[in-house]
């Protein structure tokens, strides 16, 4: 399934980069060259001791690193890309390619019906919510969602997954039940159209609602189906806590069945449960490539994770939907036994793992009368009210009426470290931007590997670091022309300071640009130049040619 870019505006002027660092993509040692762009593509590298390379336009590398647009396996910018044609929060990193639709919850496929829903369901990850008109909702297909963005044009340019939540919702609404044959032979329809007209593959969210309903042998068929058509399945699986290995033990039985490629989004090994565990999901990894299983990963360099509060809720809770769900809160008998799977149980929503409120710092609302929320965990909130945590938590979820952004302070670092060291690690920002105080990560992945990781602990090498953000998932993605830094290859590149790069962001101040990256282009035009945005929108969808 070699991927197809829809067409670009009009080609860039000739440029010469003269002078750069080259690390290319493919983990090989930097060389010094000049690099020659010229309509979209690079046209010629000259190293040291090669032919001089010459064009009207040039720009003094004066010894920055050049390398490949950095691509982002995991980002939750599909609003964000519509609202904010800007998007400087990717475009500052280095980002040229984002990968949308993800956990198993987007916009496309959808009806009237499902479109309303998920709007409410995922308002705290992308806005758009009841209310929000900053985005017109004119698309209800996969292919019409990609268009959109190709009418409207990229800052940077983005891929879509397939998201099964939104597929189940569309076929079978929220019911927690198996599917009747023309239920899940409807749910197969979805997905091969939506292959058809372009995603690179299928994303689940299995400890979201209505995904997470689905038995093994549902998401089997449909991973067949996108198996069919050359794309991949990205699942958010059962559990990051408690049973976290034997939810990655799963994906990998249920996509080799299906024979199907599987890439681990955001990999981590999270809660007290996982503490210095990664050695066994990297050894768990390294049997099932050794056993022939195409799987790839993407994680964040950072230990807390962000999702919504009502994720947290345990399943039974949520089915039926958002005002199913605001109905249970709301009865104070069934509040009481929500607060009993996640206090004393630990609910399938919070990963098997027992609520412990110190851990969940609210990162955002939408309603302005609770603006005091952000920035202090639902513990610190409760004691300063006199009330317990539940209470506090149940009285947010109802009077934002689910809205609630958390980050969860659950990660460790030795399991960080060790798994984005894996020979399939990619990088994946899983960045909110929603929010008043959202995740650094939004703002700071691609830096924070490249400063943090590289730099200062040398975890990674240079070469290495960039292979992970370029080459290799260009591969996942099965690009035949990004990734590196090669004659005949797109001009996604990024120019940067490898002295001086890095995240500007931090959990205090989590909106703040990075350092030491003056300079990306995008099919070879300037969307940052000497650290400022430009007017450019050169992006477009990165589309699968949906051949079977």
């Amino acid at each position: 399934m070699p991927a197809a870019a829809s067409p670009s505006p009009a080609p860039a002027p000739e440029l010469l980069v003269r002078d750069a660092l080259v690390v290319d993509g493919s983990g090989q040692e930097p060389y010094r060259a000049d690099v020659l762009l010229r309509e979209g593509r690079i046209a010629g590298i000259g190293r040291d001791g090669g032919a001089r390379l010459s064009a009207a336009r040039t720009l003094d590398a004066d010894g920055l690193a050049l390398s490949p647009g950095f691509i982002d396996m995991h980002a939750h910018s599909d609003l964000a890309v519509l609202r904010d044609p800007a998007h400087t929060a990717k475009v500052a990193q280095g980002v040229t390619l984002e990968v949308l639709g993800q956990d198993g919850i987007s916009y496309a496929p959808v009806d009237e019906r499902t479109l309303a829903e998920v709007r409410r369901t995922i308002a705290g990850w992308n806005g758009g919510g009841p209310g929000d008109e900053a985005v017109d909702f004119d698309w209800r297909t996969v292919g019409e969602y990609l268009d959109r963005l190709d009418r409207q044009g990229l800052a940077v340019n983005a891929a879509y997954l397939i998201p099964q939540g939104t597929v189940r919702m569309h076929a079978m609404g929220w019911e927690d039940r198996q599917p009747t044959a023309a239920e899940l032979d409807r749910m197969r329809q979805l997905v091969a159209q939506g292959m058809r007209e372009g995603a690179v593959g299928m994303s689940s969210g299995l400890t979201y609602t209505p995904g997470m309903y689905a038995k093994d042998a549902e998401l089997t068929e449909l991973c067949r189906v996108v198996a069919e058509y050359g794309g991949y399945y990205c699942p958010h699986h059962r559990s990051y806590g408690a049973g976290a290995l034997e939810a990655y033990e799963e994906m990998i039985a249920l996509a080799r069945e299906a024979d199907c490629a599987l890439h681990l989004a955001h990999a981590t090994m999270n809660f007290g449960v996982n503490k210095g565990r990664a050695a066994e999901l990297v050894s768990l990894l390294d049997g099932a490539l050794a056993a022939g299983a195409d799987i790839s990963l993407d994680t964040y360099p950072y230990t807390p994770g962000s999702t919504t509060l009502a994720a947290v809720l345990p399943s039974w809770a949520s089915e039926g939907g958002p005002e199913a769900t605001l109905a249970r809160l709301a009865d104070d008998a069934t509040a009481e036994r929500v607060r009993y799977d996640l206090e004393v149980v630990g609910s399938d929503g919070c990963h098997g793992v027992p609520m412990e409120w110190e851990t969940i710092e609210i990162s955002g609302v939408t309603s302005p009368e609770l603006a005091d929320a952000v920035g202090r965990t639902v513990a610190e909130s409760a004691a300063a009210r006199g009330v317990t945590p539940w209470t506090y938590a149940r009285e947010l979820l109802l009077v934002d009426r689910l809205g609630p952004t958390i980050l969860q302070h659950v990660g460790h670092e030795e399991n960080v470290r060790a798994i984005m060291r894996h020979p399939v690690h990619t990088g994946g920002s899983d960045g909110i931007l929603q929010g008043a105080k959202p995740h650094p990560r939004a703002y700071g992945t691609f830096p924070q590997y490249l400063g943090r990781y590289v730099r200062e602990l040398g975890v990674l090498s240079l070469a290495e670091c960039v292979q992970h953000l370029t080459s290799r998932p260009a591969a996942r993605l099965r690009l035949t022309d990004r990734g590196l830094v090669r004659e005949g290859y797109r001009a996604d590149l990024v120019l940067f300071d490898p002295a001086t790069v890095a995240a500007g962001s931090t959990f205090e101040n989590p909106r703040t640009l990075p350092v030491g990256i003056p300079h990306v282009l995008v099919d070879g035009h300037f969307v940052l130049r000497d650290g400022e945005r430009t007017e450019a929108t050169p992006g477009r969808s990165v589309r699968g040619t949906g051949r079977r």
